[in-house]
């Protein structure tokens, strides 16, 4: 393992997968903690700031897609921005059940899924996790 191929990138990059691993860290703090609790609304928030930097900052970050270097994963960012404050609106409005099953997804979606997807070989984070 080695940070290297993370640090030799641009600092976009940078940017949201530091972004990216710190969400994945509270996603597993809020789920395991209390909820309703004044630290939990605190770190929702926090959470809610860093998937919306991740999404952000994914329209930075283009390849060789075939729509001007953006690939089929940036509708997942278009989701995410689209989903996160609605999520936490009704988180807002006491919608818990609404609440729970949008922050699940995003959690299991764009983080879960898509970070399993920067393990593939030739990615950035397979070049961190399994050197090469």
């Amino acid at each position: 393992m080695s940070l290297d191929p993370l640090l030799a990138a641009p600092l976009v990059v940078q940017v949201h997968a530091v972004a990216a691993i710190a969400a994945f860290a509270l996603g597993i703090v809020q789920f395991a903690a209390p909820k309703g609790t004044l630290p939990h609304r605190t770190t929702g928030y926090v959470w809610v700031g860093l998937m919306l930097l991740i999404a952000g900052t994914s329209f930075a970050i283009r390849g060789q897609g075939r729509f001007g270097g953006f690939s089929a994963i940036h509708i997942l960012s278009v989701v995410v921005l689209l989903l996160t404050p609605l999520a936490a609106l009704a988180a807002h409005r006491h919608h818990v059940r609404r609440h729970r099953l949008a922050m699940i997804s995003l959690f299991a979606g764009a983080l879960v899924i898509a970070g399993a997807f920067t393990l593939l070989p030739g990615r950035i984070m397979h070049r961190v996790v399994f050197g090469g």
